[in-house]
C-alpha cells in the first residue's frame, strides 16, 4: 500500500513529505494505521546529527495506532486492538528481557539501521530503500513494525496522550522513579522541563519529593512544571544550586535529572554540585556519541559518595509499564493533556520543530487524518 511520509533525506536538511510504498506485514511483523506522533527531540538529534541513522529515513518514534492487518506468528495483538509503540522492542527472551530489563532489550540494537529485523526493509520511496526510526517511523499514516514494539491498550484512551507513553512519558516519570529511586521527603532538581523533564518532574512528585526545583531558561516550561508538580521553578542552574542548600538546611538534593535537550559538560557538573552526599545524578540527555560530556572531579565523588548514571526509557519495562502509566493517567495521578501545547498535521512537522527548538511548545502532537 502507499502512505504519505516524513522523510529525512540529508542531516541538516527539513523533512520532506512524500508518498512512499508500503511491504505488507511479514512473520511476526503489524500494519499499523497511525493516530497519533508525538514530537520528540530524539528526532531533531537525527536531524542535526547527533544520532546517526541510515538515511533516507522516516523520522517518528513517539506514536499510537490501530491494528489493521497482522502477519504469520503475530501473537501479541489482532487487527483492531489499539495501541502503543514502544520506541524500544521488547522481545521477552534475550538476557535483559529476561532478567526483567526490557529497557536494554537486544533488539534495540537495529533501532536506527533502518530495517525490520532479519533485514526486511519494509519502506520503499522514489530513492531506493527507506529507513524508519526506532524501526517505526511514527511520521507517517501507516507503518510496519515488528509486534515487539506495540504495546496493547484500552480503545477508549485518546490517541495524542497515550503517545507520548511510547517514549517521553517514560523515560521522564521514570528517571526519577526508578533510576534515581526518588522517595518520600527528598529534594530533586529537573534540568530542562520540556517533553520528558516534565514527566520526571511529576514522577518525583508522585513519589514523595518534598521539594521539586524545576531548572529551565524557557518561562512557559517553568509554568507548566509548577502546574504539574514542580515547588519552584528557575531560570538557571546557579539559582538551582543555591535554593537545593537553602531548602534542606545545607544538605543538598537528593537527587538531581538532566533532561536538557542536549547534554553538556557544564550541566552535569552543575547537577554534581547540587546534590549533596550521596547524591544521584541521573542522565537522560544526550548529544553525539563522541563528545565528552561528563568531566567532574572524581575524589569529589568517591568521597561524598555521588553516583552518576545513565538511565534508558526510564528504567521501565515497556510491556507492563506502558500501560501501568496509562492507568496512572485514567487515575488523575499522571497528566498528559496539560503537556500537549500544539497539535500539528503531518505537513506541519518542520513548523512543529521550529516551534520546539524555540520553545514555544512542551510537547506538539501529529494528528494524522484519514
Amino acid at each position: 500500500m502507499r502512505t504519505t511520509a516524513a522523510v529525512l533525506h540529508e542531516v541538516g536538511k527539513p523533512l520532506e513529505i512524500e508518498e512512499v510504498e508500503l511491504d505488507g506485514p511479514g512473520e511476526g511483523e503489524v500494519l499499523l494505521r497511525f493516530t497519533h506522533a508525538g514530537l520528540c527531540h530524539s528526532d531533531l538529534h537525527v536531524v542535526q546529527g547527533d544520532i546517526a541513522g541510515r538515511l533516507p529515513m522516516v523520522l517518528g518514534h513517539e506514536g499510537a495506532g490501530v491494528v489493521e492487518d497482522v502477519g504469520p506468528g503475530v501473537t501479541r495483538v489482532a487487527p483492531g486492538d489499539h495501541v502503543v509503540c514502544s520506541f524500544v522492542p521488547s522481545c521477552g527472551a534475550c538476557h535483559w528481557c529476561a532478567t526483567g530489563r526490557q529497557a536494554l532489550c537486544d533488539w534495540a540494537a537495529g533501532t536506527m539501521r533502518g530495517p525490520l529485523p532479519g533485514d526486511h526493509w519494509v519502506v520503499h520511496g522514489e530513492r531506493g530503500r527507506y529507513g524508519a526510526m526506532c524501526m517505526l517511523g511514527t511520521f507517517a499514516g501507516h507503518g510496519v513494525v515488528h509486534q515487539y514494539s506495540c504495546v496493547r491498550v484500552d480503545p477508549d484512551l485518546p490517541g495524542a496522550s497515550a503517545a507520548l507513553v511510547g517514549c517521553g512519558v517514560p523515560t521522564g516519570w521514570g528517571a526519577a522513579v526508578n533510576a534515581a529511586d526518588v522517595r518520600p521527603g527528598d529534594t530533586v532538581v529537573v534540568y530542562g522541563t520540556g517533553g520528558i523533564g516534565v514527566h520526571a518532574v511529576q514522577g518525583a512528585r508522585f513519589a514523595g519529593a518534598r521539594h521539586v526545583i524545576a531548572v529551565d531558561p524557557v518561562a512557559l516550561k517553568r509554568d507548566t512544571a509548577l502546574r504539574l508538580g514542580a515547588t519552584h521553578a528557575v531560570a538557571g542552574a546557579e539559582e538551582a544550586e543555591r535554593l537545593a542548600h537553602e531548602l534542606t538546611r545545607g544538605v543538598g538534593a537528593t537527587a538531581a535529572v538532566v533532561t536538557v535537550g542536549t547534554m553538556h559538560a557544564e550541566v552535569v557538573a552543575q547537577a554534581f554540585a547540587a546534590v549533596g552526599k550521596a547524591g544521584t545524578v541521573v542522565l537522560v540527555a544526550m548529544a553525539g556519541f563522541t563528545d565528552t560530556t561528563v568531566a567532574l572531579p572524581g575524589t569529589v565523588a568517591t568521597l561524598w559518595k555521588k553516583t552518576i548514571k545513565g538511565s534508558l526509557f526510564g528504567d521501565c519495562n515497556p510491556t507492563t509499564d506502558i500501560p501501568r502509566l496509562l492507568d496512572l493517567y485514567r487515575s488523575g495521578d499522571l497528566r498528559l493533556d496539560e503537556v500537549i501545547t500544539a497539535t500539528y498535521a503531518l505537513s506541519d512537522v518542520n513548523a512543529g520543530y521550529d516551534d520546539l527548538v524555540a520553545g514555544r511548545i512542551v510537547r506538539g502532537v501529529i494528528a494524522h487524518q484519514h
